[in-house]
């Protein structure tokens, strides 16, 4: 589990635990039981796990508590902690469909085959206003056969994620996929979060047939990775693909060129470029690849100043469009950007680190050999992307040096680019 995001609060596990512990009338303004149930996923130890526990046990109606509940339920969820799951159960038959909706997602976390509870999960599909998704999620992912002719009523659902869901669970379960391509049709949803979920059904669904949809998809590059990534590693597990499959789509989604997207989004007219920069801060990622697509298309002389007076104004310390500033500077050539991008990329801001790799492609993109050493640098960092991000940047400033270091890396994917070339030189050689 990934908690880079996690550790915000600047709380010892003694003082979070008697934080949640503290009856709610007890508590000073700048107390906050919610805070301490987030921060203890930082703690995975019998004493958290405990506290946690007896704060959903806490059943007062109040609102500041069934959020304390909810979240507690969450963190239980987080720490994989089946000391909980018997407390977690019981949650299934509350009335706040919010704690229904973290208790299925936490027992899905934790694991279970018990059929009790599995059934239990499975009965809130006839029950109203529930979060359908998340219970056909966790029946399908332990593949809790029983359910099928209840996930099935599902596949038409008018909330699309929720019929996503449910037509890829009766594939799974029913082994016929015939019906997925209207999955990989949700890839260009008009909703990002519509998009964002449907990448997690096919991922569900182990459909490697989608890899190249994906790939295509304009939400952000962080849900296109991890759904190729996931497709990738168990489709090479299965033996039915190799890492030769998956490269193309794998580095066309880090190069992350708005022209190789299948964009959702458009404009009655040519926006002035002022407008085309406020859409870089756009919450949907397919709004903020339209307006770099425009930007590049019509205003590639204008830009590099615009770009520069955004980031000094708020994309500095807004990390949706500082990734997009970063990867426009490399499109756009631009070669006095360098230090920028420089600076992004060694920046170990966790909010920041997408703009690294980022940083990586574009500084690969301005062609100057100075940044070779800055790119070396990056090579023994743990974030796999970064890495692969830094091969294809040297490997277009003409450096295959890190290629031999690479070969035995401890990451799949960076191994697996590094042996690729080394392949390809042998065989080069060969003839």
């Amino acid at each position: 589990m990934d908690k880079r995001f996690f550790n915000f609060f600047n709380l010892t596990e003694d003082e979070a635990i008697a934080l949640l512990d503290t009856p709610p009338e007890e508590l000073s303004e700048d107390d906050s039981r919610y805070v301490a149930a987030s921060h203890l996923v930082n703690f995975p130890t019998e004493r958290s796990i405990q506290a946690l526990i007896r704060a959903v046990q806490q059943t007062n109606p109040a609102l500041d508590n069934r959020i304390v509940r909810r979240k507690s339920v969450e963190t239980l969820g987080r720490l994989q902690a089946t000391d909980a799951l018997s407390v977690i159960h019981s949650c299934l038959g509350e009335e706040d469909c919010y704690l229904v909706e973290n208790s299925v997602w936490a027992i899905g976390e934790i694991g279970t085959q018990n059929p009790d509870i599995l059934e239990d999960i499975a009965q809130l599909l006839d029950k109203p206003k529930q979060t359908y998704r998340v219970i056909i999620h966790t029946l399908t992912k332990f593949n809790y056969q029983p359910a099928l002719e209840r996930i099935r009523q599902f596949v038409d659902d008018v909330d699309p994620p929720t019929a996503s869901a449910a037509i890829a669970a009766v594939c799974r379960l029913s082994g016929d996929y015939s019906q997925m391509a209207k999955v990989v049709g949700m890839l260009q949803h008009p909703n990002v979060l519509g998009r964002r979920l449907c990448i997690q059904d096919l991922m569900d669904a182990n459909y490697y047939d989608a890899i190249p949809s994906i790939a295509r998809c304009p939400v952000s590059l962080v849900f296109r990775l991890r759904g190729i990534r996931t497709l990738g590693e168990s489709g090479i597990s299965a033996g039915v693909i190799t890492f030769a499959n998956i490269q193309p789509y794998l580095e066309q989604t880090l190069f992350d060129h708005p022209q190789d997207l299948a964009l959702v989004h458009s404009y009655s007219s040519l926006p002035d470029l002022p407008t085309l920069i406020r859409g870089l801060y756009e919450t949907d990622f397919g709004r903020c690849y339209l307006a770099s697509k425009t930007i590049l298309e019509h205003y590639p002389e204008a830009a590099p100043e615009a770009l520069f007076a955004t980031y000094a104004a708020e994309a500095n310390n807004d990390y949706g469009a500082h990734f997009h500033v970063m990867k426009l500077f490399g499109w756009l050539k631009h070669a006095p950007a360098y230090d920028l991008l420089v600076e992004a990329l060694h920046n170990k801001q966790p909010q920041f680190q997408k703009s690294r790799a980022a940083a990586a492609i574009a500084l690969g993109e301005l062609g100057n050999p100075q940044a070779i050493p800055e790119l070396h640098s990056c090579l023994d960092s743990p974030i796999w992307d970064l890495k692969y991000a830094t091969l294809m940047a040297l490997e277009k400033l003409g450096d295959s040096s890190a290629y031999q270091k690479l070969a035995q890396d401890d990451d799949w994917l960076v191994r697996g680019k590094a042996q690729s070339w080394q392949q390809q030189q042998f065989m080069s050689v060969e003839s």
